[in-house]
């Protein structure tokens, strides 16, 4: 008898963030921005397109009411999350590490990269104008398949080496730190505006 089993599986957890005002939300992103010149400056210096407070603001939640909402939002999924990947976190929970805004405009990018140093990590979107791009998830064993030959076309999603999810505004993404992703190139005139975020464990 054949028996084909599905191990090591890739999680992609995706809801809606909860009741925050993503108008609100979007207006204190955009005044962050633009008053932040220590993130400009940054983003000028490391040829970083658009903006983000990665490297500038480190206590988003306590400095903006609105994103210590977000956080308590955020601690539920993760919560969930953790719980549906059977962790057994013992008596140290996971918590939220760092919190940052990102804003690309048109013609910006991304480039592919993971976040080793942490757990869970993901994001939610704040403005998705029409024809901005989509966030693309890697197979985390592609670089280990030189020799494999490609998928085919019609391959069903567990099969597929990339896959490209579109959110909505007001969405959550949620993965493991592990996964590669990257933002292609902005097609869209407006801003994509997302608020990322990595959770630790202990």
């Amino acid at each position: 008898m054949t028996n084909i089993r599905t191990l090591f599986p890739t999680h992609l957890y995706h809801a809606k963030l909860g009741d925050i005002d993503p108008t609100e939300l979007e207006a204190n992103c955009l005044g962050i921005a633009e008053d932040d010149e220590a993130g400009q400056q940054w983003c000028d210096d490391n040829d970083f397109p658009g903006y983000t407070s990665y490297a500038s603001l480190t206590d988003l939640p306590w400095r903006f009411p609105i994103f210590q909402d977000v956080v308590t939002a955020l601690d539920g999924h993760v919560a969930q999350f953790a719980t549906a990947l059977q962790f057994d976190l013992g008596d140290k929970p996971l918590r939220l590490e760092d919190i940052w805004i990102n804003i690309l405009p048109e013609g910006g990018i991304h480039t592919a990269h993971i976040h080793p140093h942490s757990v869970i990590s993901g994001t939610t979107y704040v403005a998705m104008p029409p024809g901005t791009s989509a966030i693309k998830f890697e197979d985390p064993r592609h670089q280990m398949m030189m020799a494999a030959p490609p998928r085919l076309k019609d391959a069903g999603e567990d099969h597929q080496s990339f896959i490209y999810v579109k959110p909505s505004v007001g969405d959550v993404l949620l993965w493991e730190s592990y996964l590669r992703h990257e933002v292609p190139m902005n097609m869209a005139e407006d801003h994509r505006i997302s608020i990322s975020f990595n959770y630790a464990w202990g």
